[in-house]
């Protein structure tokens, strides 16, 4: 195989490889990040009931002040009736201490259905607060370990990428910015297999010519579809007949 094509295929694997480290520190990175999502959101939601349970202490404190006001007003009502004369008069009192009654009761019922929810928003709240804490300090130690785990992988990248300065610069001039450019390209592979004339980068038909050189590997190859280099590895069953 040419010389070219052989470096090109070691930079490509530490290249891929490198590629594979900065995926296993970006897949850390995001793990921690929706951790802390997560209790954000829960932070938010108990935030939520807390603001509502506030909304509907202000509703009862309102509706006890309605149920005084009638209450007052009952009284008033009660008290003119000692004093009228007609029957008309005596029927619209009636009617008022009735209706400040049936508010009364009503506005009863209603703070009896806030003092439940405003129970139930706490209880959540409470919860979802002692579930924050509890996961905030598991967190703290999950971190501690991404970090641990993300600086091993760091070092691991750095011995590799190592071994990538000492093939780059020997690649002919003009080579290694082309490999760049296709590496950025092509979403990382630059350099790919052929099998069965068949582009492995963009799984499209190589012309037959063409395919017969990329096999024998004398000199470097293009896909016609993709750009990617090409290259030809002989299954094991083909090496040991040859």
């Amino acid at each position: 195989m040419n010389e070219e094509i052989s470096k090109l295929i070691n930079l490509q694997e530490i290249d891929s490889e490198i590629a594979g480290f900065d995926q296993e520190i970006k897949a850390k990175r995001q793990e921690i990040a929706a951790r802390e999502q997560g209790i954000a959101d829960k932070e938010e939601e108990a935030a939520k009931c807390r603001e509502k349970s506030a909304a509907l202490e202000q509703e009862q404190r309102d509706i006890k002040a309605e149920c005084e006001d009638a209450r007052v007003h009952i009284k008033d009502r009660q008290n003119k009736m000692m004093h009228i004369q007609t029957s008309r008069e005596h029927q619209a009192l009636l009617k008022e201490i009735e209706d400040s009654k049936r508010l009364i009761k009503e506005s009863e019922d209603q703070a009896i259905l806030y003092m439940e929810q405003i129970e139930q928003l706490q209880i959540k709240a409470d919860e979802l607060e002692n579930l924050c804490a509890g996961e905030k300090k598991l967190l703290t130690e999950e971190i501690t370990k991404a970090e641990k785990a993300v600086k091993r992988i760091a070092n691991r990248k750095k011995k590799v990428e190592s071994e990538r300065g000492k093939i780059a610069p020997d690649l002919l001039p003009g080579m290694l910015h082309r490999y760049d450019m296709l590496l950025k390209k092509r979403n990382g592979s630059a350099v790919v297999e052929t099998r069965n004339g068949i582009c492995q980068g963009c799984f499209m038909a190589i012309p037959p010519q063409q395919f017969n050189e990329v096999r024998k590997g004398d000199k470097l190859n293009y896909c016609p579809t993709c750009q990617r280099v090409l290259y030809f590895k002989e299954e094991e069953t083909e090496a040991c007949d040859a």
